[in-house]
């Protein structure tokens, strides 16, 4: 009979360096499908449960990926349970991640109670960064290292109303009482995470005076900043037959406007993608100028003659149009020797000192969006590019909605948005610049960026190719547990990293299975 004392329910009948099969003992044997140990009520079999293989002084923590029954030869029932190995038990009851000595069929498999789970993974309790609670043993509170999460690049995947907001909002939680040198930046495409003062109604999800909830429209992010290529995609309809000559007059304009503005900073060599101030309306002038020259006293067209119609018609209708004025029209950000200003206050040292600060753009005109979030990502980046001190002082975008404007494949206007992140997944960490893109469509987020994650969570997705996609990141031996994407409760994530299974994310929910 199974009690605390004897814990053994089975035996493995089958090994291999992924998974291992085990035969649960018969009745005859003392089976029971459930049994209370102490005040723990434990469910044999279940999937997301941790089991200890036992064999020669080696212990083996597994977790149950999968059950079924089978009939034998003389036709006796035999519960078979499939098993993924997380790693070893030190003989001082340490939990060491990989596994060194593989056990072979025969070895004991046994229970493991809560209580040694706790110990297991209070490995870094010390740190206090909790994310949750084992949902197979929610008395054990489960701890993640913020250091090894945050100096990784990160995903939190999830179809919509998974609880994708709710894992960001409840990480940054813990961050900021355990990593006081942390400083966060959001990406809100939506307005999720903005301050009581917009909606009455709404409780902020951080203390106020640690987070700083900015609109676009008040922290102004000017035209001025955007590269040549950026500035390329603003004003000009590549589809349009004049585009090239457009492109070839933008070039020269901007380098003319750029020298004539900055002549005081003495700034010596400077080209078109110089983050310095030029006039947008001499820029406009230039542009109307050439369109409408004519010679011969106007009885000849120039080369450049009604070249830039649709440019000026596209131009202006922004400029008339006040949800631009935050770009196209700054009142603060209006000077080169503003943007020391703009850089404080993105990442919290400005006039309101946070540690998050959120960057609101629900109010961006969609079709500005790329060029906004190129904008951000590029900032975050250059500004620790720059910073002698950078590991002092870390930096962690996390990107909403990150399928929207850092997508898959090479799409028209987001060239320069793509640019930006995957520049941040690639060399970020070298610069203490962390990335985590949160996306509900996994399947159309850009593969390089995706490949630089090493830490993720994965709530319930749906779509049959946002799954296999998914599939593709993790080890073959996690391949099984992804099953439970499908079904796994709202808020209940899988997790882990590429080169291991997080010995506490990874299974957290595996059990949250809805039933049927």
């Amino acid at each position: 009979m199974i009690s605390e004392k004897n814990t053994l329910i089975g035996h493995l009948v089958e090994s291999s360096g992924s998974e291992c099969v085990a035969q649960l003992i018969s009745e005859e044997e003392g089976f029971v499908p459930h049994v209370t140990i102490g005040e723990e009520d434990i469910r044999i079999g279940m999937i997301g449960s941790y089991l200890m293989v036992r064999q020669a002084g080696t212990y083996v923590l597994v977790i149950v990926e999968s059950m079924w029954q089978e009939v034998g030869v003389d036709g006796e029932l035999m519960r078979m349970l499939r098993l993924n190995p997380l790693g070893q038990i030190s003989a001082k009851g340490g939990f060491q991640r990989g596994v060194a000595h593989f056990p072979t069929p025969g070895a004991e498999v046994h229970i493991v109670t809560a209580s040694t789970l706790e110990v297991l993974f209070s490995q870094y309790a010390a740190a206090k960064f909790k994310v949750g609670q084992l949902s197979a043993s929610e008395s054990v509170d489960v701890f993640i290292d913020p250091d090894a999460f945050f100096g990784r690049h990160a995903a939190i995947l999830g179809q919509s109303g998974s609880g994708k907001s709710w894992t960001v909002t409840s990480f940054i939680q813990s961050t900021l009482k355990t990593m006081p040198n942390a400083h966060i930046i959001i990406l809100d495409l939506h307005g999720e995470y903005g301050s009581k003062d917009w909606d009455p109604d709404t409780k902020p999800p951080f203390p106020e005076h640690q987070v700083n909830c900015i609109k676009a429209s008040d922290l102004e992010i000017p035209y001025w900043l955007l590269t040549y290529e950026e500035l390329i995609e603003l004003l000009i309809d590549l589809d349009d037959p004049n585009a090239s000559v457009q492109i070839a007059f933008l070039r020269g304009a901007l380098l003319e406007l750029k020298r004539e503005a900055n002549t005081h900073l003495n700034l010596g060599h400077i080209t078109v993608d110089s983050p310095i101030y030029f006039s947008l309306e001499d820029l406009l002038k230039r542009f109307k100028y050439a369109n409408e020259t004519t010679a011969d006293f106007g009885k000849s067209k120039t080369a450049l003659t009604g070249k830039f119609d649709q440019l000026l018609v596209k131009l202006q209708s922004r400029l008339n149009d006040t949800r631009y004025d935050f770009l196209l029209k700054p009142q603060k950000r209006n000077s080169s020797e503003s943007l020391p200003g703009l850089m404080r206050d993105f990442v919290g040292l400005g006039s309101k000192p946070a540690k998050v600060t959120v960057l609101d753009i629900s109010s961006v005109p969609f079709d500005v969006h790329p060029t906004v979030t190129s904008q951000i990502g590029r900032l975050a980046f250059e500004f620790n590019y720059w910073n002698p001190q950078c590991r002092e002082f870390p930096l962690f975008v996390v990107a909403e909605e990150a399928h929207a404007y850092i997508p898959r494949d090479h799409v028209g206007g987001h060239q320069g948005t793509r640019r930006s992140f995957e520049r941040i997944a690639k060399a970020g960490r070298k610069y203490a610049v962390g990335l985590c893109v949160v996306s509900q469509r996994p399947n159309e987020l850009s593969e390089t960026v995706l490949a630089q994650c090493s830490s993720w969570v994965c709530l319930r997705i749906s779509n049959p190719d946002d799954q296999e996609y998914v599939r593709a990141l993790v080890p073959d031996s996690a391949r099984g547990i992804l099953e439970a994407l499908t079904s796994l409760a709202q808020g209940v994530p899988i997790g882990g990293e590429l080169d291991y299974l997080d010995d506490g994310t990874i299974s957290a929910a595996l059990n949250a299975r809805k039933e049927i």
